[in-house]
């Protein structure tokens, strides 16, 4: 790892901020406390439902932590769009008796407040989604003591991180669950990605700064795997999801494992951007269908989700998943660190002696 994330953890390895609640401060806690990087997740939060996630932490651990925000985003949606998906989904009111949501409710996250809490109230680690905050905020986090970074899915955005001044860029590879980090959202990112292991590599040749991968990794061994390519940490989000601290809906912990779904794709369906869940009667009968209209389609989908929750309806929720989901391990969150810390030793020890296990 590189020196200033060596400071932060003593394990190569982050927890991912998966927003939506799944991200709780005991979550973020127990990852901290075993040698790990937790996260909290500010996406969308208020700015004072984030600091006071933040506070809880800071009451159950004395370790460096992280918060990840939203990029806002660029209004490119068209109406026309957003409201025959509307109409679409009709169907799906009815069924979960309840109305759609608003899809004009807010583009922007209270991403500016937040930031005003973080510069108030500095946090060890900040990292961003969906794009790359300005100089002067990596510039004012950097002199508030606080160590930045920024998703990026491609070598050339991973270069607009670095040239933006963050401290480290997360390579998220296309095999990730959730939300594609993208800077842009365009009709290709629904079939664009690349590979992590590829991805680090044209990483690593692109920027000097640190790099951390994100994407599919489940094992202690993938960890050993993205650190030989050149990254300093790896991230992991769906194999933190199952873990009892984690806030994840138990029908969406138990899915990650049921035969009954077998793979995970890209889809719209659910917020408007590309995230890859797994399949369900939801994304394959509405994700044809969706525009590209983020955040509109989150809220208008969000009474949706929330009625699928509560009935205990797998097929009609926003089941996030990155493509290793079926590895999966019932384990809490301490131990999951200790086990991936253990077989990242074992695998860096077995190429040490020229062999593979």
């Amino acid at each position: 790892m590189s020196s200033a994330l060596t400071d932060l953890c003593p394990h190569p390895i982050v927890q991912a901020p998966m927003a939506g609640g799944v991200s709780v401060p005991h979550l973020a806690a127990a990852v901290c406390a075993a040698g790990g990087l937790g996260f909290l997740a500010a996406g969308y939060k208020t700015a004072d439902g984030m600091y006071q996630e933040i506070k809880q932490l800071r009451s159950i651990t004395d370790r460096p932590f992280g918060v990840n925000l939203f990029m806002p985003q660029p209004d490119h949606s068209d109406p026309a769009t957003v409201e025959l998906y509307a109409h679409q989904l009709a169907g799906e009111a009815s069924w979960y008796d309840t109305e759609l949501g608003d899809p004009d409710n807010g583009r922007d996250d209270g991403y500016d407040a937040k930031l005003a809490v973080l510069l108030d109230n500095p946090v060890p680690v900040v990292s961003f989604h969906f794009g790359v905050p300005t100089r002067d905020v990596l510039d004012s986090l950097r002199r508030a003591g606080t160590f930045t970074m920024a998703t990026a899915t491609t070598a050339e955005e991973a270069l607009a991180v670095q040239r933006a001044g963050a401290d480290a860029v997360i390579a998220q590879g296309v095999e990730a669950g959730g939300h594609q980090g993208t800077h842009r959202d365009v009709p290709e990112n629904d079939r664009a990605g690349i590979g992590l292991l590829s991805l680090v590599a044209q990483i690593r040749e692109t920027v000097s700064i640190p790099v951390v991968a994100a994407g599919g990794i489940m094992r202690g061994s993938q960890i050993a795997a993205v650190l030989a390519a050149g990254a300093c940490a790896a991230q992991l989000g769906t194999a933190f999801l199952v873990t009892p601290e984690s806030g994840a809906n138990a029908v969406h912990k138990q899915a990650l494992t049921n035969p009954l779904f077998v793979r995970t794709e890209l889809t719209r369906a659910f917020s408007g951007r590309p995230a890859r869940g797994l399949v369900n009667r939801f994304l394959r009968e509405h994700g044809p269908y969706a525009p590209a209209a983020y955040p509109d389609v989150h809220h208008l989908t969000a009474p949706l989700r929330k009625a699928a929750a509560k009935a205990g309806d797998a097929q009609g929720m926003a089941l996030w998943a990155g493509q290793g989901h079926r590895m999966a391990r019932e384990l809490s969150a301490g131990q999951l660190v200790e086990v991936l810390a253990a077989e990242l030793e074992e695998a860096r020890a077995a190429l040490s002696e020229g062999g593979v296990r």
